[in-house]
């Protein structure tokens, strides 16, 4: 989701895992974020790679200090930005996105979803389920977070299928939506 050059890319460990050795951790999140850019990365050459990208790559390990026993949150830093998010696993294994640009909420990863950054505003829930539904895109899960009433806020939704670039059009011209983009896991 980030549109100009990484400067740096830096993996919060809080909990029992900040214990562990969490190199393979760390190359497996470079991993995942070089993979759309050079598709043969792997967890051996990532953070060679990412060096070599002038990629500043930090980890940072704390004790647990909010209400989750465990979590990792990832942070780019970009030349304009910094976003960040965080996940946990629960005890039924499945991990969970529990912050999203320090937004809280809770979300399950699924194969197609769609980020929704937008105004909470009253609406915007039926619209986009209006723009979905007129389109046949089905609706799986849906999650929401915002950082108070009336402010910014982020919709995770998962989705059945791909959704058209026409749909996506049609939520980004929808009142109170800031950005749409279509995620694929």
């Amino acid at each position: 989701l980030t549109e100009t050059s990484v400067r740096c890319i830096r993996l919060e460990y809080e909990g029992d895992v900040a214990e562990m050795n969490v190199k393979a951790l760390t190359a497996a999140a470079l991993t995942g974020f070089l993979r759309p850019l050079l598709q043969t990365v792997n967890m051996v050459s990532a953070p060679v790679l990412a060096r070599e990208r002038g990629i500043q790559v930090e980890d940072v390990r704390r004790e647990q200090q909010g209400v989750y026993e465990n979590y990792i949150r990832l942070t780019v830093i970009t030349e304009r930005q910094e976003r960040s998010v965080a996940g946990t696993v629960f005890s039924d294994g499945k991990p969970r996105i529990i912050q999203v640009k320090g937004i809280n909420m809770e979300a399950e990863l699924g194969s197609h979803m769609l980020y929704i950054t937008n105004e909470d505003k009253p609406g915007f829930i039926g619209h986009l389920g209006m723009v979905l539904g007129d389109s046949g895109v089905n609706i799986a899960t849906f999650n929401l977070g915002r950082t108070g009433p009336g402010e910014d806020a982020i919709c995770l939704v998962e989705v059945d299928g791909d959704v058209p670039a026409s749909v996506l059009d049609a939520i980004n011209r929808l009142e109170h939506v800031k950005q749409v983009k279509s995620l694929v896991f």
